[in-house]
């Protein structure tokens, strides 16, 4: 196993890696929608925070070497299911590959930071 650990997304604040890679597979933690360059939450609603959480996995895949095409599986966490059709449309915009991931979504009482959406994912690479 592995740690990855990129400055191009947040931070870990508390004893977790940002991924792990073990054999064939990354395994990345959830990521809010923190901008690794300020470190606090973005502003502008659930399209922008979805926007800033992809872009974070996606840089931490690509420090590890995968890329948003090797993704296998993804977890949504949203605050509010309200949001599940603007999450999607933006979701949509980044995983447009012909086998998509499969994907949980669901909402939550409340996530770190009062993020509005959290995701995770894990990837594979032969």
């Amino acid at each position: 196993m592995r740690a990855i650990k990129t400055k191009l997304a947040p931070q870990a604040i508390g004893p977790y890696s940002q991924a792990i890679i073990a054999g064939d597979f990354i395994f990345c933690s959830g990521q809010i929608s923190i901008d690794p360059k300020t470190g606090e939450i973005i502003k502008g609603g659930i399209e922008k925070q979805t926007e800033r959480v992809i872009k974070n996995l996606k840089a931490i895949l690509q420090e590890a070497g995968f890329a948003l095409e090797n993704v296998v599986k993804t977890e949504v966490y949203l605050a509010n299911m309200e949001d599940f059709s603007i999450m999607n449309d933006v979701y949509g915009k980044y995983f447009i590959f012909q086998a998509h991931p499969a994907r949980a979504t669901v909402e939550v009482s409340r996530l770190p930071k009062n993020a509005l959406i959290e995701i995770t994912c894990i990837a594979h690479k032969e």
